[in-house]
């Protein structure tokens, strides 16, 4: 399985970042040992002094396919999640400023916390999904799908032209404004509706 991340969808993040918004889905890819279940802990790695919490609805690929046309693109998942993807920022940065890859800080190990998933069904409308995060009990940052640039269904159908989305497959949709760093001892609370969805520390 493969984790695709998107960037810039919502216009308030991209701007936060000083990004401009995108035309096109941007995405990148997490490899599989970046997952991070069952609310176990985040260990603060030593190669990073900035890791910074991005919130995201996570959808569930559950079947195969290559070049789906958007019409069609809501068959292709059945439940959605929540996650976080963790952001070496300052490896980030310096990789941006040279002109490099910068995967060394998005795809490092654990960098994505995931939730387990909602019957797609349980949501009245799945284009007005809200959800957020807390940090140590206090709101930092809150977003709905609404507000997504680009649908489930438009990224589904824009990145399968790429990349042959199979079975197990997740998608991060991206991440609304207020992003911000963690530091050790934190206790990461993250919601989708009022459904607490996952819950972690960072040691």
């Amino acid at each position: 399985m493969k984790i695709i991340c998107i960037g810039r969808n919502y216009k308030e993040h991209a701007k936060e970042f000083d990004n401009p918004v995108p035309e096109k889905p941007i995405f990148f890819l997490k490899p599989q040992s970046s997952l991070l279940l069952r609310n176990r802990p985040f260990f603060y790695p030593d190669y990073s002094n900035d890791i910074q919490y991005e919130t995201e609805l996570v959808i569930k690929i559950d079947k195969l396919g290559k070049n789906i046309q958007e019409k069609f693109a809501n068959t292709y998942y059945n439940e959605i999640g929540i996650g976080i993807d963790f952001t070496a920022r300052d490896l980030q940065r310096e990789c941006k400023a040279k002109g490099l890859p910068w995967e060394i800080s998005k795809a490092f190990d654990y960098s994505a916390p995931v939730s387990s998933f909602i019957p797609k069904s349980d949501f009245e409308d799945i284009n007005n999904i809200d959800f957020h995060l807390n940090i140590n009990s206090n709101l930092v940052q809150k977003g709905n799908s609404r507000n997504m640039i680009f649908s489930f269904d438009k990224i589904i159908s824009y990145v399968s032209k790429f990349l042959t989305l199979k079975t197990g497959d997740l998608i991060f949709t991206g991440t609304p404004a207020g992003v911000g760093s963690v530091k050790i001892n934190d206790l990461l609370d993250v919601f989708i509706e009022d459904r607490k969805m996952l819950s972690f520390r960072i040691k």
